[in-house]
């Protein structure tokens, strides 16, 4: 049933309110949870259902997610035919002019690759963010959908977790239809989209088309807001964890939660298995000074100091004396001997000098960007 399913994932957004982690890459490839980068967990959730083709609408500053995805091999998606396609502007249509500037919504985007939806084998579409971390049954929510016989699925949950202002709320009538869209509220009202649609082909090319004679940017406005009662728009209402990263803060708290073992077992299901680039990274050493509680390590690291409620990636080094508490420590960092760090994030390859200080705050966590040596 899956082969009928075609996976199209939103890869080209690069969140302002994300500072120094989107300087050198969108926000589908930051890094997250010790050895992931967000975008794998939309990737394995098409591919543990069963999706075998999958397409990534990139727009600028997009080398890092290259060289992370690579062909697809490690998500199974390397293939002669279908797999993993990189999908960047290349036949914009519009009115015939130039396209200037980043995307100014999906439907921009999703006419920009007008030709790729054309020519995809399967009969139904799904749309997807990159910048989500959740862990779908996806299998489960095609089935509803062709059960429910709708338009569109809509898959939402009831515990809202974002900014409303960057978020779209769903409310659900009592015929199990959706019945208005509130797009970018001052506050939270109904339940919250994940922003991850079904909908068959055929209805998406012309959507696609009728928002681009009408010049509509928006998925939300365009097509969720302004169609709802055109359309049959059903829900599908996920309340597992998911985390959106929409700011600095928010990146932090998402990657707190995962010091939680009931938000780890929510997240990394061993019957849908998060799936990542496959580094040969050798086990972590512990030197026998070294204090470690609470953290996830991956690894390759090496410490000889003290870590504590901390989230450390592949190659990270803490030297003998350092302090590390409350941090997530991205690949290849390097906390010298002396140094104190509480309440920071640290981007790759950033190197803390001996006996220096670093103290941010649990709902403003200092920030500090990839190379950089403090």
């Amino acid at each position: 049933m899956m082969n009928k399913l075609h996976g199209i994932i939103f890869s080209y957004l690069s969140n302002p309110d994300l500072r120094e982690l989107t300087q050198n890459r969108n926000t589908c490839s930051i890094p997250y949870g010790g050895r992931y980068r967000v975008i794998d967990f939309m990737l394995s959730n098409m591919v543990n259902a069963g999706v075998s083709d999958v397409g990534l609408i990139v727009d600028a500053n997009y080398q890092s997610l290259l060289d992370h995805v690579g062909s697809g091999k490690d998500w199974d998606l390397s293939r002669k035919h279908g797999g993993l396609r990189i999908l960047p502007p290349f036949s914009y249509s519009g009115n015939g002019s130039k396209r200037e500037g980043v995307y100014h919504g999906r439907m921009d985007a999703l006419a920009g690759i007008r030709s790729y939806l054309q020519n995809i084998r399967q009969d139904h579409v799904v749309l997807a963010g990159g910048d989500l971390a959740v862990n779908l049954p996806l299998r489960d929510i095609f089935e509803a959908h062709i059960r429910n016989d709708a338009d569109i699925t809509a898959v939402c949950t009831g515990h809202p977790m974002g900014d409303p202002k960057g978020c779209d709320y769903f409310t659900i009538g009592a015929g199990g239809r959706i019945t208005d869209v509130a797009v970018h509220p001052p506050i939270a009202q109904g339940c919250e989209s994940l922003e991850v649609y079904i909908l068959s082909k055929e209805l998406l090319l012309s959507l696609v088309d009728h928002c681009a004679a009408h010049n509509i940017h928006s998925f939300s406005v365009g097509v969720l807001q302004a169609m709802v009662g055109q359309l049959k728009i059903c829900p599908y209402v996920y309340d597992g964890y998911a985390a959106r990263l929409q700011s600095v803060a928010g990146y932090f708290a998402r990657s707190m939660e995962l010091l939680d073992p009931a938000t780890r077992q929510e997240i990394f299901v061993p019957e849908r298995p998060v799936r990542t680039k496959d580094r040969s990274d050798p086990s972590t050493y512990y030197g026998p000074e070294s204090r470690c509680y609470n953290s996830l390590v991956a690894d390759g690291c090496v410490i000889e100091g003290e870590v504590e409620n901390s989230i450390l990636f592949r190659g990270v080094r803490v030297e003998k004396g350092a302090k590390v508490s409350g941090c997530v420590l991205m690949q290849g960092t390097t906390i010298q001997a002396g140094a104190v760090l509480k309440y920071a994030i640290t981007d790759k390859n950033v190197r803390v000098n001996p006996g220096r200080m670093l103290m941010g705050h649990s709902t403003y966590p200092l920030a500090i960007a990839k190379n950089e040596i403090v």
